[in-house]
């Protein structure tokens, strides 16, 4: 690993321990297309626990940042940059909504959620997909 991958891993994963301390109910992500005040409260079988997601965003950012032999530099890159933009889509979820977080990796990176989602390594997609939903 580069010293800024490096950098990267211990931040995130320092960042993920530190996250999951928050209390559960804190914790919660609404996966109902917009934002409605209160959707983790009414509908918690419509939600999902952020904690668990950031777990499966370090461990595919530490997986891509680490790289197999048989990718090339370039790939390494690609996969790596989709890993964070997946994550940061996530945060944004969190924050907002999934269609402001769509909308907001769409217009910055000018690059689709499905484009994010497909890009990532399959362990990721599978593990994400698991915890958040299709």
């Amino acid at each position: 690993l580069t010293s800024t991958e490096t950098k990267l891993c211990e931040q995130f994963n320092n960042f993920v321990a530190g996250f999951s301390r928050v209390e559960g109910a804190a914790a919660r992500v609404s996966r109902l297309p917009l934002p409605l005040p209160y959707a983790d409260r009414l509908f918690p079988a419509a939600t999902f626990d952020l904690r668990q997601v950031l777990l499966v965003h370090a461990e595919g950012i530490t997986r891509a940042a680490k790289n197999t032999p048989e990718q090339s530099p370039k790939n390494k890159a690609f996969t790596l940059s989709a890993e964070v933009f997946l994550m940061q889509h996530t945060c944004h979820w969190f924050c907002k909504s999934k269609a402001v977080a769509s909308a907001r990796l769409l217009v910055r990176h000018k690059t689709s959620y499905e484009q994010v989602l497909a890009s990532v390594a399959p362990e990721t997609r599978r593990a994400y997909l698991a915890l958040v939903g299709p």
